[in-house]
């Protein structure tokens, strides 16, 4: 065998590349200017994003220790349009009027009872239509009670995950 004769493998390289030289990604003609097409592309994605997802930090510790002070998260926001929230669904929502929050302030809860339902916070547990509920979630027990709310129609009852530290359904 001589050293001055190119090998097969030489060969299939030398052929290969050849071959590969018409490939789109082997120039770089793809980092030219998206054009009109690719701008409007990007706008679309851009108003879809928008309109169904939102990137939001968590200010409170009302949902602790599922979201801790300083997460961030991004909520998603279309498939509320086509059902209902479920029971232990985590949930946004602008603040209630009664309140009297100004602005725009958003608050995160979990969903503990929906329409139709009897909600009652007492001897530390949440009771839903008379049923006590396991929430492995929670640090600590409820140090509150609460009366026997009924639920209306369109409506779901929500509390935050640290119950003794949060502003939630069982205030207003």
């Amino acid at each position: 065998m001589s050293f001055l004769r190119p090998s097969a493998l030489n060969n299939f390289f030398i052929t290969s590349a050849t071959v590969l030289k018409w490939m789109p990604c082997q120039s770089w003609g793809f980092l030219r200017w998206p054009g009109l097409d690719g701008l409007l592309r990007l706008l679309v994605l851009v108003l879809l994003w928008s309109t169904f997802s939102e990137l939001r930090f968590i200010p409170s510790s009302s949902m602790y220790p599922t979201l801790r002070v300083g997460d961030r998260i991004i909520i998603e926001k279309a498939s509320y349009y086509l059902k209902v929230p479920a029971i232990n669904d985590i949930v946004t929502f602008r603040a209630p009027k009664q309140l009297g929050i100004t602005g725009e302030d958003v608050f995160i809860k979990r969903v503990v009872a929906k329409a139709g339902d009897l909600v009652q916070v007492h001897h530390g547990s949440l009771y839903v239509n008379g049923i006590a509920q396991t929430e492995d979630f929670l640090v600590e027990r409820p140090a509150y009670t609460s009366n026997l709310t009924y639920v209306p129609e369109g409506h779901v009852y929500v509390l935050g995950d640290n119950r003794n530290n949060s502003y939630d359904s069982h205030v207003w």
